[in-house]
């Protein structure tokens, strides 16, 4: 089963955001983790609040300090303005998403980047896990 891991920051908006997507479109097929370069101590409120709109419960969610291990275990490494924090190791794909951080946005402000982890978590889904063509 394929392993991806989010990283931002302060894993408490973006990286949460796309680990959440991920996992609910994977419906388990795909390991997904997420991680910070400076974790804070919760989630953003207003993200928690964008997640629910969709559906996606973030309450027993928590920002999570970026490990060697969590690098070493993925197959695909997605950063989010994390600057030189995430470790490059060889054999690991690396993608960069250049997002906004939700970081002070308002609820109205988050939509948009959540629309755009979401389309960007259902192509890599698509990569990583095709549908099978009838």
């Amino acid at each position: 089963m394929p392993e991806v891991l989010f990283v931002c920051v302060h894993n408490a908006g973006r990286s949460q955001m796309a680990a959440a997507l991920l996992d609910h479109h994977a419906q388990g097929r795909i390991t997904v983790r997420s991680a910070g370069s400076a974790p804070a101590d919760t989630i953003n409120p207003a993200v928690h609040e964008a997640m629910a709109e969709l559906g996606i419960d973030l309450t027993e969610a928590t920002p999570k300090r970026l490990t060697d291990q969590a690098v070493h275990a993925a197959d695909v490494v997605i950063t989010m303005g994390c600057g030189d924090a995430c470790p490059i190791y060889p054999g690991k794909r690396y993608l960069n998403w250049d997002l906004e951080d939700p970081a002070g946005k308002t609820l109205a402000q988050i939509r948009p980047i959540r629309e755009d982890i979401d389309t960007r978590v259902r192509q890599l889904l698509a990569e990583l896990i095709p549908t099978p063509r009838s």
